[in-house]
């Protein structure tokens, strides 16, 4: 029933999947009503909030930025932070991107874990969803529909004999992430390496922090799960949605979706406040203009 933070002061560090700057990332206490704030530590401590109207740009990955600021990769930290219910968290970072580290999620789980998890005084808040709201694009589909709980269905089709079509649906909370989903690792396939390093991306990927598929099975297996793809797709969804900047209540469903249409959903919901409202977790209404009313100014102390 109440905002959390992290207990204690937690790091790592690690190279970034697409730009192979090597960074450093500390988690820090914050204060209630917060909510999930980057620090760009290399540059005064310039904010970058964790919300909606901060995404820059998506492709193979979701990037924040504020006032020309970039921050790359966001999904998988924030996927760990959502999911663990932590409410408010500063997270210092002294690069253009969030280390891959080992292409999970579970690296952040397990910082998490050593952080603990403490408890602050004011009532924690969720977004309730009230109408349904759906965004289809080329074949591609997401919906997000009201429910009493946070739902997601994520569903894949990729023409691969290991891959193929996959659907994972569960409840999310923190024990469903962390056996379901954090461990599912990012991949791609052997014939897109060149293209997208003739892109400018994957310059820090290698077969320790990605699976990599070639025509027919898989470079550096063994796989985790028999549908580590579908699984690390739900991961990638709930990283997204993390931007609508409070806890959901709602059922999302996702079909053949990606980083761009997960987050044109997160935008277009926020756009139209008449698709959602503020409250506690008893149902009481709470007035706010806005999903997250962090100050203008967050202190650059702890």
């Amino acid at each position: 029933m109440f905002q959390t933070t992290i207990h204690r002061e937690v790091a790592t560090e690690g190279v970034g999947l697409h730009t192979g700057v090597f960074g450093h990332v500390r988690l820090v206490p914050a204060p209630a009503d917060t909510g999930i704030v980057f620090r760009r530590t290399d540059l005064d401590n310039f904010i970058i909030e964790a919300r909606g109207e901060n995404v820059a740009r998506v492709s193979y990955a979701t990037s924040l930025m504020k006032q020309g600021v970039l921050l790359s990769t966001t999904e998988h930290l924030l996927a760990a932070i959502y999911s663990c219910e932590i409410d408010n968290v500063f997270i210092n970072i002294d690069s253009i991107e969030v280390p891959i580290l080992d292409g999970s999620a579970e690296p952040f789980m397990q910082m998490l874990e050593q952080a603990g998890v403490r408890r602050l005084r004011k009532r924690r808040r969720y977004l309730k969803v009230l109408k349904p709201l759906e965004v289809i694009e080329n074949g591609r589909q997401i919906g997000i529909y009201p429910a009493n709980e946070f739902h997601v269905k994520c569903f894949v089709d990729f023409p691969h004999p290991l891959v193929g079509k996959q659907e994972i649906e569960m409840n999310v909370s923190q024990a469903s992430f962390r056996h379901l989903l954090a461990r599912a690792r990012t991949f791609c396939f052997e014939r897109e390496i060149e293209p997208l390093r003739a892109m400018g991306l994957i310059r820090g990927g290698s077969l320790d922090n990605a699976i990599v598929l070639t025509n027919e099975g898989v470079m550096n297996g063994p796989l985790r799960f028999d549908d580590e793809f579908g699984r690390h797709k739900a991961l990638d969804l709930i990283g997204d949605l993390a931007l609508a900047g409070l806890p959901l209540l709602a059922r999302v469903e996702a079909h053949k979706a990606g980083h761009a249409l997960h987050t044109q959903l997160v935008s277009s919901l926020l756009a139209d406040p008449s698709l959602w409202t503020i409250t506690t977790e008893d149902g009481s209404p709470v007035e706010s203009a806005s999903p997250v009313s962090a100050p203008d100014q967050i202190p650059a102390t702890n």
